[in-house]
């Protein structure tokens, strides 16, 4: 179950391995073969992904999910305009072209970027938030077109309902059996004008997304303390969305900040490569972020996004890229100690298999801990009502309120995420590195890692459902299990899995949606040979418990 890094990890690829353009563009408008399941419409937690050189994100698909949400809209009543963008990826442009062309013959107001350029997601959230607020007919919702921080060959189509978050089950299972019912049909039911009639129709309209967000950004992080304490920031966009904001983020809130690529390429040529020789903008990486990371002693702080800016990577002088876990607990303990105007019950949201050192803080708070499976959606309606004042995931995902205690995005927010390190360095005169080993030596120092092991469907489905009773062990690692969870202890919810915990660590161990493998993840509060034998010991659990089944 070991990760074998590849040699080709934190360094720039060979121009011969990087994504052929032409290709990519041409295999778009090649048809899938509904027939295979790997080429179908597939909503994740994260919308459908795929790419046009496999056959799963193509022409067809765009056109079968954009008429799919249309029908969605007529029968849940949603009327209100449609906020549509996209991220830099090469499968955006053509992609957000086709889904225009249907919004617009289906009568869909279509709000897009003033210069048709990029959107990133929370900046969609914060739209359709700012546009339903105090409504009850007439209400937004939106679409994003990305794939997150996957490799350049890819392609994502993300539907946002009028709560502004990622939309649940219920309703990405509608738009996918519609969708795969539509192409199983030969596309017949779907209305579709001219690319260059649909821009110009009136359905198309030109709208100030930047603008918007950007004014608002001192409701929701104190700008002003990150300006008037001159702290020096880096920014890195790793060639996403977020290009187009920082610019005018620095210069409306006079910020001694440096943005230290501006590179727009859509092979990501510039882009180290990740663990496994592949190109991937995950800033959460070390090797993805090498070059940030190489800059780290320049800046009192540094931070990227993914390319539709929804994730954040922290980089501090003080030890350079934060574990994402890490940075979750120091905004945390943060903000919930800076943020008066927040309701004295506000809850703090975490996913599952996210660091326990998030419990240890919330009870120092003295907050309630809401835990919940993994997806941003189970945080959306805390962060609409106020209830949550922040809710955040181990992959390096979160948002959080405005100062006033109100809604500001129900998605996953990287650009606040970033800026945030910035406050805290500027308020508290220590940056969020430091802060992190403040904590530790209150709270104990937790090791965190995540492991993949081979899984067939059928194996998959046990471990779904596996019980107490089928561990066949009331002990982890030398410790008394006090719990083996199956549902999300905060709010009931399956979380597809099984978490066992102990005193001093844990382990979660949950199939992939997407490959044919399971994942353990797995924490110790003592040292790195107890994380091991927490997942030795999880492995073979589990490989009893699929050999009995």
């Amino acid at each position: 179950m070991t990760t074998t890094v590849s040699p080709l990890a934190g360094k720039p690829l060979d121009p011969s391995l990087l994504v052929d353009l032409a290709r990519l563009g041409q295999a778009y408008f090649e048809r899938p073969d509904p027939a295979d399941p790997a080429q179908r419409v597939a909503f994740g937690t994260s919308g459908h992904r795929g790419s046009s050189l496999l056959h799963s994100f193509n022409e067809a698909h765009i056109l079968a999910i954009a008429q799919a949400i249309c029908l969605y809209r007529r029968e849940k009543g949603i009327d209100g305009p449609l906020y549509l963008g996209i991220d830099t990826h090469a499968l955006s442009r053509p992609a957000f072209e086709t889904a225009l062309e249907v919004f617009a013959a289906n009568g869909v107001t279509t709000l897009v970027d003033a210069d048709l350029r990029f959107t990133p997601t929370p900046v969609i959230s914060h739209a359709i938030i700012g546009h339903n607020r105090g409504r009850k007919h007439g209400l937004a919702d939106g679409v994003v077109i990305s794939p997150s921080h996957n490799p350049p060959a890819d392609g994502g189509f993300k539907y946002n309902p009028p709560h502004g978050g990622p939309a649940d089950t219920d309703a990405t299972g509608w738009i996918e059996r519609k969708a795969n019912a539509l192409i199983e049909a030969g596309l017949a039911g779907v209305a579709r004008m001219p690319y260059a009639r649909a821009l110009a129709s009136e359905h198309v309209r030109r709208h100030g997304f930047r603008e918007a967000y950007v004014a608002e950004l001192g409701s929701v992080v104190d700008m002003e303390a990150i300006r008037t304490a001159g702290v020096s920031i880096g920014i890195d966009p790793l060639g996403g969305a977020g290009l187009d904001y920082y610019a005018p983020i620095i210069e409306r809130y006079r910020l001694n900040a440096t943005i230290v690529d501006q590179t727009l390429d859509p092979t990501f040529a510039f882009m180290p490569a990740d663990w496994d020789g592949k190109i991937r903008m995950d800033c959460s990486s070390p090797y993805a972020m090498a070059g940030l990371i190489a800059m780290k002693d320049r800046f009192d702080v540094a931070f990227a996004n993914d390319t539709d800016a929804d994730r954040h990577g922290i980089v501090t002088r003080s030890g350079g890229l934060m574990n994402p876990n890490h940075y979750l607990a120091v905004a945390i303990d943060y903000l919930f100690t800076h943020r008066p105007g927040w309701r004295s019950d506000a809850a703090i949201g975490k996913t599952i298999v996210s660091s326990a050192m998030i419990d240890r803080v919330a009870a120092r708070l003295g907050r309630r801990m809401v835990e919940v499976p993994v997806g941003f959606k189970w945080f959306v309606e805390g962060l609409s009502d106020g209830s949550f004042g922040f809710g955040g995931e181990e992959s390096a995902g979160a948002s959080f309120l405005r100062l006033d205690g109100t809604s500001w995005s129900t998605d996953k927010d990287g650009l606040i995420l970033g800026l945030l390190a910035a406050e805290i360095t500027a308020r508290t005169g220590t940056d969020p590195g430091e802060r992190y080993a403040a904590l530790t030596r209150d709270l104990g120092a937790p090791l965190y890692a995540r492991i993949d092991a081979p899984a067939t469907r059928e194996q998959k489905a046990v471990l779904k459902s596996l019980s107490r009773a089928q561990l066949g062990t009331d002990t982890l690692a030398g410790e008394p299990i006090t719990a083996v969870l199956n549902e999300a202890p905060g709010n009931g919810a399956a979380i597809g899995g099984v978490k066992v915990v102990t005193a001093q660590g844990w382990f979660c161990a949950r199939p992939s949606g997407t490959e044919e493998v399971y994942k353990i993840y797995a924490e110790s509060f003592r040292d790195e040979a107890h994380l091991a034998e927490i997942q030795q010991e999880a492995q073979a659990v589990i490989t009893a418990a699929f050999a009995a089944a």
